[in-house]
Parts: C-alpha cells; sequence; structure tokens
C-alpha cells in the first residue's frame, strides 16, 4: 500500500462518534504551540548563583540543618509538655534495659549500652526531623557490629578457651584486653558509619534507602531475628561458648550450644524462663488493654528491678555459678579519639550498617510522619544519624538508629516532639552517674529474655510468606532470597546478596513485560485489551500493540518478537514467503524452456510426424499447468496465482503510553520495524509518546526520511482516525500481504 504524506489536520467521523473531531499528529499540532524561551546558563553562572549568599538563604540552611530552631520557638507547652514528659519516662524506663542487652549483642560491655542510649538520643533532638521516632540501640546494628568486633577481635587473639568453671586472674586480663579490643573495632565501626551517612546527607543522597525494598528489609530484619536468637541461647541456658560471626555461623552456634547442652546452669535457665514468661504477659496485657491503660506496663524495668534485688539478696553469682553483668563504671568516660587504623579494615561493614540504619530509622519516621500530618527529610535524617554516629563515638558509642518497639510505646503514650527523647535520655544520664553501679548483680539472662522477646515482632514476619505468595511471586522471591542469604552468609553479605537479588529482579521485570493487542468499547474512545474484555473489539485492518515496559537494550529484540507475535505480521516472513514463490515459478518456467527445447530437437528428428509433435507439445500438461508460451513474460502481478492472501492489515499503532525511555539500541529497533513493515505495505505508527521520550528519538537521531514525526500521534484515538482516513483516501495500489499456498498448507 503506497503511503501519501498525511495532512496536517484532517476531519474524520466513524463509528465511535456521531461528532466530527480534528485528528493532529504530534508534527502538526507542534506546529500550533510555541515552546518557551529559555536561556541556558552557563555553567559558572550556576556555580555562582549556588555559592552566591543573602540572610534569607543563610537562615534557611540554618533551620534546615538544625530544625529545632524552627519547631521549639513555637513549641506549645501547654497542649504539648506533659505528653512528652509521660512518653520521656515510658521510653527511658525501656531504654535502660535494652541498652544493657544490646550491648550483649555488640560484643562490648553492657555500660557501653548505655553511652549509646545518651549520647545519640540527646543529640538527634537538634538534628532530627522525625518527631516520633525513638533513636538509640536496637537489635539488628547491634548483632551486625558484633559480628564486625568477634572478627576483628576473637577469642583466639587473646587465648580465650570458653569454659564453664574458671575463675583465672589470667584469664581475666585476657577478658578485659579483648573487650577492650571489641570496644575499639566498634567505636571505630559507628565513627564510618556516621562519616558515610553525613556525606550521603550533604551531597542529597537519601534516595538511597529506596533499593532495600519492604520485601527485603522484612526478609532481611527476620533472619537478624534468627541471628540473635541463636546467639541469647547460649546466656539464657548458661552456656560458655565461642561466639562465631560471618557465614554459617548460625549453624556453628547452634551447634556449638547443643553439644553443651548437659552443661546447663538450671538456675540461669529457670531465671531467664521466668523472665520470658512474665515478659510475654507484659506485652500481651499491654496490647489487649491499650485503650484503657493509660501507658503501658514498663514490664521491662520491673523485671530487671526485681531480678537485680534477687541476685544480689541470694547472691546467686556465687552459690550458683549466675553469670552477672558485673562491673559498670560511674559516671561518664572522657572523649577519645577512635582508632583510625581500624577503618580500611570494616569500611564494607560501616557502610551496610549505615544503610541498613538509615533505612529503618526513615521507614519508621514516614509511618508517623504520614500518620500525623507532617513531613520529614530524608537527607536532613541522614545528616542526623550521621552526626549522632561519628559524635557519639567519640564517647565510646556504638551505631545506633531508630527502636520500633520503643518508637511505638513514645508515640502510644502521647509523645508529641523531640522533647520526649530528650527527658529518655536525661533518665538514662541519671542511671550512668547516680545509680548504674546497682545494676552490677543483674544475671546476663535476664538481658537475654529481653533481647528474645522483643524478637516477636520480627518473627511474626514469616506470615509474610503467605501474604506475599497471594500478591506477588517476586516480592515473595525477594523476602526468601533476603533470609536465605542473611541466615547463611551473614548479614553483611547477605545484604548485598538481597540488594543484587532486587535490581536482578526489576531487569527481569522490564524483560518480561505483558504484551497486548489493544481494542476499543464501541461508542467510547477508550482502549482495552482484547483478550481480557470481551465487549472489546478491534478496529478492521488495524492492530494496536503495547508492552508495559520502556525500550532499551535488553529488551528490543524481545519487544520486536512480540510485536510480529501479536500481530500476526512477520514481514521477514512474508518477504521470504514471496522469494520462495517466485524461485518456484522461475524454476517451473525453466522446466517448460527445458522440455521445449527437447519437443523442438525430436520435431526436427522426426519431420514425418512434424504436425502431430506439434500438437503433442502444445497441448502438453505441467504440473496440471499449460506451457503456453506467454509464461515466459508473466508480470509480478501474476505471482498471485502462486500465493494467498493471510492478513489484511495494513496499519500498526504501538501505544508508547508505558515507555519512560528509549536508549540507542531500542531507538535503531524501532526504526528498522517501521522499516520492515513498510516494506510489505504496513504502516506503522507511534501513539501516545511521551515529552521525555520525543526528546530521547530526537537526540537518537531517530528521525529521517523513512521515520519522520508524522508517524507520532498524541493519542491512540489520533492514530486510529488518522490510519481510518489513509485507507479511505488513499487507492489500494498494491495487494495485501501474501503467502504461498504451500506455506499456508505447511501451517495448516
Amino acid at each position: 500500500m503506497e503511503r501519501d504524506q498525511e495532512p496536517e489536520e484532517c476531519v474524520v467521523q466513524t463509528q465511535m462518534f456521531c461528532v466530527e473531531r480534528p485528528v493532529y499528529n504530534q508534527e502538526s499540532l507542534q506546529g500550533r504551540l510555541h515552546k518557551k524561551e529559555k536561556t541556558p546558563q552557563p555553567l559558572s553562572q550556576k556555580i555562582a548563583r549556588s555559592c552566591r549568599c543573602s540572610s534569607k538563604k543563610a537562615k534557611s540552611h540554618l533551620y534546615s540543618f538544625l530544625p529545632i530552631l524552627k519547631w521549639l520557638p513555637r513549641y506549645p507547652v501547654k497542649a504539648y509538655l506533659f505528653g512528652d514528659i509521660v512518653s520521656g519516662i515510658s521510653t527511658g524506663v525501656m531504654q535502660l534495659p535494652q541498652g544493657l542487652a544490646y550491648a550483649l549483642l555488640a560484643a562490648v560491655p553492657p555500660v557501653f549500652g548505655l553511652y549509646s542510649s545518651f549520647y545519640p538520643v540527646f543529640l538527634y533532638t537538634f538534628f532530627g526531623t522525625s518527631r516520633h521516632i525513638s533513636i538509640g540501640t536496637f537489635a539488628v546494628i547491634s548483632l551486625m557490629i558484633g559480628g564486625v568486633a568477634v572478627r576483628e577481635a576473637p577469642d583466639e587473639m587473646f587465648n580465650i578457651i570458653e569454659s564453664n568453671s574458671t575463675n583465672n586472674t589470667d584469664l581475666l586480663e585476657n577478658y578485659k584486653a579483648r573487650d577492650a579490643m571489641r570496644i575499639k573495632v566498634a567505636v571505630a565501626v559507628t565513627l564510618l558509619s556516621g562519616i558515610i551517612q553525613l556525606s550521603l546527607g550533604l551531597l542529597r543522597f537519601g534516595f538511597v534507602a529506596i533499593y532495600l525494598t519492604e520485601p527485603l528489609v522484612r526478609g532481611f530484619t527476620t533472619a537478624a531475628a534468627v541471628h540473635v536468637f541463636t546467639s541469647q541461647l547460649k546466656y539464657l541456658l548458661g552456656i560458655k561458648t565461642k561466639r562465631y560471626s560471618g557465614a554459617l555461623s548460625v549453624l556453628y552456634s547452634l551447634i556449638a550450644v547443643l553439644s553443651n547442652i548437659a552443661k546447663t546452669n538450671i538456675a540461669t535457665l529457670i531465671i531467664g524462663l521466668t523472665c520470658i514468661v512474665l515478659l510475654l504477659s507484659g506485652k500481651e496485657i499491654n496490647d489487649r488493654f491499650k485503650k484503657k491503660l493509660p501507658v503501658p506496663i514498663p514490664m521491662e524495668i520491673i523485671v530487671v528491678v526485681i531480678a537485680t534485688g534477687i541476685s544480689a539478696g541470694m547472691n546467686l553469682s556465687n552459690t550458683h555459678e549466675v553469670a552477672v553483668v558485673g562491673d559498670i563504671p560511674k559516671g561518664l568516660l572522657a572523649p577519645t579519639v577512635p582508632d583510625i587504623n581500624l577503618l580500611p579494615a570494616v569500611f564494607i561493614d560501616a557502610l551496610a550498617i549505615a544503610i541498613v540504619g538509615f533505612s529503618m530509622a526513615v521507614s519508621m519516621a514516614k509511618i508517623f510522619a504520614l500518620k500525623h500530618g507532617y513531613t520529614i527529610d530524608g537527607n536532613q535524617e541522614l545528616i542526623a544519624l550521621g552526626i549522632c554516629n561519628s559524635a557519639g563515638s567519640f564517647f565510646q558509642t556504638f551505631a545506633i538508629t531508630c527502636s520500633m518497639s520503643r518508637s511505638l510505646v513514645q508515640e502510644s503514650t502521647g509523645g508529641k516532639t523531640q522533647i520526649a527523647g530528650t527527658l529518655s535520655s536525661i533518665m538514662v544520664l541519671l542511671v550512668i552517674v547516680a545509680i548504674g553501679y546497682l545494676f552490677e548483680p543483674l544475671p546476663q539472662t535476664v538481658l537475654a529474655a529481653i533481647v528474645m522477646v522483643n524478637l516477636k515482632g520480627m518473627f511474626k514476619q514469616f506470615g509474610d510468606i503467605k501474604h506475599f505468595w497471594k500478591t506477588s511471586k517476586i516480592e515473595l522471591a525477594i523476602w526468601v532470597v533476603a533470609f536465605v542469604a542473611s541466615v547463611f552468609l551473614g548479614l553483611d553479605y547477605g545484604l548485598l546478596t538481597a540488594v543484587a537479588f532486587a535490581m536482578i529482579t526489576v531487569i527481569y521485570r522490564t524483560q518480561s513485560p505483558q504484551y497486548r493487542i489493544l481494542g476499543h468499547i464501541p461508542n467510547t474512545d477508550i482502549y482495552c485489551s482484547v483478550e481480557e474484555y470481551e465487549e472489546v473489539k478491534e478496529y478492521p485492518g488495524i492492530k494496536i500493540f503495547q508492552a508495559n515496559t520502556s525500550l532499551y537494550f535488553a529488551n528490543s529484540d524481545l519487544y520486536a518478537s512480540a510485536l510480529k507475535k501479536k500481530t500476526g505480521v512477520d514481514p521477514c516472513a512474508i518477504l521470504a514467503a514471496k522469494k520462495k514463490a517466485q524461485k518456484r515459478h522461475a524454476k517451473e518456467l525453466k522446466k517448460t524452456n527445458e522440455h521445449r527445447k527437447k519437443a523442438v530437437l525430436k520435431l526436427t528428428n522426426d519431420m514425418e510426424t512434424s504436425v502431430k509433435h506439434e500438437i503433442i507439445n502444445d497441448e502438453l500438461p505441467l504440473n496440471g499447468k499449460s506451457t503456453d508460451t506467454k509464461v515466459q513474460g508473466t508480470s509480478p502481478d501474476e505471482l498471485e496465482h502462486f500465493m494467498e492472501p493471510v492478513t489484511n492489515v495494513h496499519c500498526i499503532i504501538l501505544d508508547f503510553t508505558p515507555v519512560n525511555f528509549v536508549d540507542s539500541v531500542g531507538a535503531k529497533m524501532l526504526k528498522s520495524v517501521i522499516e520492515e513493515y513498510e516494506e510489505v505495505g504496513v504502516f506503522v505508527c507511534i501513539a501516545s509518546c511521551s515529552g521525555p521520550v520525543m526528546d530521547d528519538l530526537t537526540r537518537l537521531n531517530f528521525f529521517g526520511k523513512s521515520t519522520t514525526r508524522d508517524l507520532l500521534f498524541y493519542s491512540i484515538h489520533d492514530a486510529v482516525l488518522s490510519c481510518q482516513l489513509m485507507v479511505a483516501s488513499v487507492p489500494q495500489t498494491s495487494s495485501p500481504v501474501f503467502v504461498s499456498p504451500s506455506e499456508s498448507h505447511m501451517k495448516n
């Protein structure tokens, strides 16, 4: 079918509408519009403008860097203060036992958990933008730090062999040396993770958290819960075993505990199980009577106080060899510079801790911000966490982030602003300065019980498997990979594996999109899939093809193949069929000529029967056809005798609504497809092409002689009307698409 240049504006009346409407292609409509003039600025001017300072700009930057300057002067004392005080006390009561407990996960003495519950929490008040999250120690981050500390300062380095019965003085000295080294490692990791968070925040890289999708984070935290639970078993049972880190550490820890199960300290086990029952009962009461209780029952601090009193009164550490917290120094430590020589060895770990910590904090902050109607700044949250970690490392703290359980308590008890967090940190400070030594007889099994009970919410995430099985198999795969990789490879390499797999799923989705043929709903200009709805009808001779993906190097070949399959028109197959038919026709002509030569030769050898031979030769059939001399001059149109029509498609419309970008490979493929279909008389046009995609095509030199801008239409309906007008106005000078009868017979 020959295609004339399309008029700029044409009016077509179709069965869809009873009124006439103008039809515009992209070229004609752009001729009617005038773009706004934009004067490009040189790079020097942009730099000068960004560096230019004014009082208004300086004030804006100051308020952005120190959000407290913005909200504190407007703080409504009467409305907010009482709720913040109650919330701060409730959260502080949780901070104390959790700080002590999570220090065990970080492989440092318990008092350093108290330091980490004071300095960073106090600093976040000045730099944080979330009003409701509780910053401090968190099980997952503490476990990741502990893994690094154990790896860099293993027991073997200090000649420590775990035993269930020893009070050797030299061994105690070795323990002190080991703990001192592990503190250095934890502080170095904290400093580096803080620097990474601060740098990402200043560079406006707050978007990095989007790469940790919800299924990935939930699978990762569930695996972390398995690690944490396994690591606390030895404290619950009163068994002294080596602490493992890295790949298969969960299995090694389980084997070590089970191989020493006969050495279980019965007194330690009874205390631990009793605490677990009390803590679970307290959580159940708080959940069930949440609306009736003015504040949640602080069961954790109650258990800690009671267990400490019983341990001190009965002298459990000596009479029953129950492991206790031990020495808690009174007062704060003087600031010291972290050991920077350790930074290269812990860089990868610090990067993982920085990203995971930020992801935890910002996801929880977004939930509360949405609930209470305010906004948070992801970049400022990175800066706040970076300052909390990097500055806190000089005061011997380990990395912190948002705690989900404490944040829920802080919000549910009436917390309105960051003042609640400040009050909770002040409570921790009072304990450190004044009464910290009172917790020295606290059994370690109590802290293990607190950690295990707080994992309840994470273990509930196993229910995600059922949810994702029903909603999305790909998200289920991400969850499972994150969980399995983190359990067996360790949290650091497990996280990297999960992120890589999540990226692969994105590529897989772009390579395996849904390809559909669209049709119209009668009497509307709405187009839907013809395979999904019975009412949807196709226009005769017009195929509308849609793929819900962009066009780039990874899926361009798949796009072209799907187009040929869905439309039922394969230009290469059609051209091959035509060539095959022409060759067969030429072969038959050759046989006819050879047979005629033989007939003439026979005629000359037998002159007496010349008339008879001439009659025979004139009537000689060849494959059921006469060998008329006119066959030699057969025109191309007569090839239709050797071919039969297979389709009457004359137009294909490519719906580009889902296309977000096109690269050079996709543009070349698209241009090749248009030219191939043009060779077989099928017109291909593009509908609903967005501005950025248009810019991509222009930049990639897509438009030329064979692919002009006249091929582009603003909507599918405009393209349909134009195709109908073309068929109605252009004379059919060429035949429809044909294939040979033999090809058709073979397909059937």
